[in-house]
């Protein structure tokens, strides 16, 4: 059984551009309800399905299967919620952890955040200075929830 275990947060200024270098990504959605996501993933020239669970405190299920990129690409023409996320994503090392920072794309253009994945929930870390408000927990951030409310139309749901 794997867990993953990982906090968010916004991002408040784009210094993290000049550490690393962003990979294009693409998700789609065949599920987003509460107690499952499915998706389908492509990085470059590899896919991926990924099942996580509902959120349990900082942590939650997770499994992910590669997928055939052709197969990958006709799911998510035919299959999966639109709009497609489409994100760059950045790996910062910073102080011995991983900051994945992703710049979204699209309908969610605008929108720039970090998650740290950690091995406990009591883990201590740094923060690097280009990282601001705590949203871990709060559901409009999860890019299975962009797909519903994509970042560009939140004004008219305030």
């Amino acid at each position: 059984m794997a867990r993953e275990i990982e906090r968010k947060y916004l991002v408040k200024n784009l210094s993290f551009k000049k550490l690393a270098r962003g990979v294009l990504f693409r998700q789609g959605y065949l599920s987003t309800n509460s107690e499952a996501t499915v998706r389908v993933r492509i990085i470059g020239d590899r896919a991926y399905l990924t099942i996580k669970g509902a959120n349990k405190g900082l942590g939650r299920l997770e499994y992910e299967y590669e997928l055939p990129l052709e197969d990958a690409n006709e799911i998510m023409d035919n299959l999966c919620l639109k709009p497609i996320i489409e994100k760059y994503r950045y790996r910062v090392e910073h102080e011995g952890h991983v900051w994945e920072v992703d710049e979204f794309l699209g309908e969610n253009e605008g929108l720039v955040v970090a998650e740290i994945e950690l091995e406990d929930e009591e883990e201590e870390f740094t923060k690097p200075d280009f990282i601001g408000e705590e949203v871990t927990g709060d559901h409009r951030y999860s890019n299975s929830n962009l797909v519903a409310r994509p970042f560009k139309y939140w004004k008219q749901f305030e």
